[in-house]
């Protein structure tokens, strides 16, 4: 265990006592690398491509509309089974397809974009699929005591692969100067990501379980029951609308964002990997002061502020845009990084608050069910910003009025969350 050397005693015993915990920071070196590695050049791949703005909407859009006809049966189906451990391989196997079909779309030179978009919506289906299988197979490793240490160690792996990968990407890219190069090497982290997928499989073989929960059997009553304990569920309802609020609030600029630093800011390949190295920076700098809040005062209080930091973000890329001169994408990447200060709060403890709403009995179906509404709002809402920042005029003005609109709707998402809270707080009293 020489890689557990230097690491504090707290992490070194844990790490004796369930080796599974440090597993899981293993699984998000592996498969967090081959995300950031492959999704940090999507847009930018796509543009070489041929793609235009709709099209680029579509690379959020057409993955979450498929997704949605997947989850609650793939949930249904987790449910029944008694080792999840199987499904999570599978799953990365898939992806390792997908990155591969990625990794060929240019050969076909005369529908190159449709190949890309079809083969990115198939890997897409299958990662929302991961995403669901190893947070079901998590409670049965990792007990309730250690979970927040354990996330923790994750979301800080999760942070320094996200700020060391879009930067070396951005590096290579701005490197080759012409279009076919960068094509190639856009071609090259695909085909990197499907190594690391493999590494990924690999490691999961060796979790151990700790906790069984009794399968379900799949049958039209198991269903009634699973959807009749949801539906009751007053904790879960309440936590699925403000979260899927924040969420659609969160989603409305994503495709925009890239608009205004690409089209507006015109920042390169280097400058946009600053934009993700300096949130991931602020965010393993703070990780450790909210990982303590979350000891003091559990995880749905300080999720508000990290809502409240992503409210920021439209407001300063509004100003960034309207700055117009040469520093002006420097100047949004610092401000950027400042919006990003609690915005760990939002990978470390979204998860957690779902946790404690679910019926355990039911978890992956509740699971799939929240993921399926989060896709919903992953494929509406970047095609709903491109097309209200068309409605506004598609010109710089029309750029900031979407953005204000953005940022008035994401401070009543913290409002709303806050209320939650505070309902909470008041029933458990």
């Amino acid at each position: 265990m020489l890689l557990f050397k230097y690491l504090p005693e707290r992490t070194r015993k844990l790490a004796r006592a369930n080796p599974s915990a440090i597993r899981y920071v293993i699984d998000c070196f592996f498969v967090i690398s081959a995300v950031n590695i492959a999704s940090s050049n999507f847009n930018l791949f796509a543009v070489r491509l041929g793609a235009n703005d709709y099209q680029l909407s579509l690379i959020q859009f057409l993955p979450q509309i498929l997704t949605m006809l997947v989850l609650i049966p793939g949930g249904i189906l987790m449910d029944s089974l008694y080792n999840k451990k199987r499904i999570v391989i599978v799953t990365l196997a898939a992806l390792m397809l997908g990155m591969l079909l990625c990794c060929i779309s240019p050969f076909f030179t005369s529908f190159s974009i449709q190949f890309f978009l079809g083969s990115l919506a198939f890997a897409g289906v299958w990662l929302a699929l991961h995403n669901i299988a190893w947070q079901s197979f998590f409670p049965g490793v990792i007990g309730e005591s250690t979970r927040n240490h354990v996330l923790t160690l994750r979301t800080r792996m999760l942070l320094f692969i996200g700020m060391i990968v879009p930067l070396l990407v951005g590096v290579v890219l701005t490197n080759i100067e012409s279009v076919s190069g960068k094509i190639k090497a856009h071609q090259i982290f695909f085909a990197c990501s499907v190594l690391l997928f493999l590494l990924g499989a690999l490691n999961f073989r060796k979790f151990r379980i700790k906790w069984h929960v009794e399968p379900k059997r799949i049958s039209l009553s198991e269903i009634k029951t699973a959807c009749k304990s949801l539906l009751f569920n007053k904790p879960f309802v309440l936590f699925a609308i403000t979260a899927m609020f924040f969420h659609m609030t969160w989603h409305f600029d994503w495709t925009l964002y890239f608009i205004g630093q690409a089209h507006y800011l015109k920042m390169n390949e280097f400058q946009l990997g600053l934009v993700p190295l300096s949130a991931a920076a602020i965010q393993l700098i703070t990780l450790k002061f909210w990982s303590r809040k979350n000891e003091r005062y559990g995880v749905v209080l300080p999720f508000t502020f990290g809502i409240l930091g992503l409210s920021l973000c439209p407001a300063f890329l509004a100003v960034a845009v309207s700055l117009q001169i040469p520093a002006a994408p420097y100047i949004f990447v610092a401000l950027h990084m400042l919006a990003h200060i609690p915005f760990c709060v939002v990978t470390l403890n979204l998860f957690q608050c779902l946790l404690q709403v679910v019926d355990h009995e039911y978890r992956s179906f509740y699971m799939s069910v929240f993921a399926c509404l989060l896709c919903l709002s992953n494929a509406v809402m970047p095609v709903a910003g491109v097309a209200l920042y068309h409605k506004l005029g598609g010109d710089l003005n029309g750029f900031r009025y979407a953005l204000a609109i953005i940022f008035v709707l994401r401070l009543v998402a913290a409002g709303l969350w806050l209320l939650r809270w505070r309902a909470t707080v008041r029933e458990q009293r």
